[in-house]
């Protein structure tokens, strides 16, 4: 039986399953198989495995897979795991352009110690976004739904969830749900993943989603730096905005490895 290398990470509590794909030639032909190896009973457990290939013109490809099995779109978080984890395989030193689902992204590695990166990442513009009463909807590498709501810390986040989630226009697809309060200046941030169908302690993308947000409600200026707390940690998100279209977005946080195994192809 085939013993396959893996490695864990995570990103401010968002967790992945990080293999070397460019030697152990892994084909997912089972989304089962995936399902399994997330499974945090009967696996090793995660919110998304992802596959660092090889790139004909980039350092690399990475290739992420939702805890469902189902191949998903770009996760900010995994994107920063995965900067952390080519530089701990040298494949890249200090900054790295890849390739993801929605395209290229840049990343640099601010602080290194021991097995925990401060990454940078950036990410795709965003010039499209629809706004429903307080409620606002758009893309950021991953579709995104975000309420502003006044208390978040006793919301049962899977619960809310999981109704807008499944609600239409939004069940066939599928729409990361991010909840936010704002209490005298501090931002605090939690999500309801589609893929994961469970509220993840962080979401990359999401925090994006969440800071774009607030520059359209006038909550933060148009040169953002914006500081989220959720429940794994803080990220940062940095944005450059010219009237309805945010440029220069820059998603910073800590990357870390948690130990290593082997696991059964099965």
């Amino acid at each position: 039986m085939k013993k396959i290398e893996f490695f864990k990470y995570h990103g401010t509590g968002n967790d992945f399953i990080m293999i070397d794909n460019r030697v152990q030639k892994i084909v997912i032909d089972s989304h089962e198989w995936v399902a399994g190896l997330c499974h945090r009973r009967f696996g090793i457990g995660a919110d998304g495995l992802i596959l660092i290939e090889e790139s004909g013109l980039y350092d690399f490809r990475m290739k992420y897979f939702n805890a469902d099995g189902r191949e998903g779109s770009m996760c900010g978080n995994g994107g920063r795991c995965a900067v952390a984890f080519t530089s701990f395989l040298g494949i890249i030193s200090e900054s790295a352009t890849f390739e993801a689902i929605d395209g290229i992204h840049e990343a640099t590695i601010l602080n290194k110690s021991g097995n925990e990166c401060l990454v940078a990442l950036k990410m795709n513009d965003v010039n499209q976004f629809e706004i429903d009463g307080t409620d606002f909807i758009l893309n950021t590498g991953s579709p995104h739904f975000v309420r502003f709501m006044e208390d978040i810390q006793s919301l049962n986040v899977v619960e809310e969830g999981r109704k807008i989630r499944y609600s239409e226009p939004f069940a066939k697809d599928g729409i990361n749900v991010n909840f936010i309060s704002c209490n005298n200046g501090v931002f605090n941030l939690r999500t309801y993943e589609r893929g994961v169908e469970d509220e993840t302690w962080s979401c990359g993308t999401g925090s994006v989603a969440a800071a774009i947000t607030l520059a359209l409600a006038n909550k933060v200026g148009d040169r953002g730096q914006v500081s989220l707390n959720t429940p794994g940690g803080p990220l940062r998100v940095s944005f450059h905005r010219r009237n309805d279209s945010f440029k220069e977005i820059i998603l910073t946080g800590a990357a870390i490895q948690v130990f290593k195994g082997l696991t059964d192809r099965i």
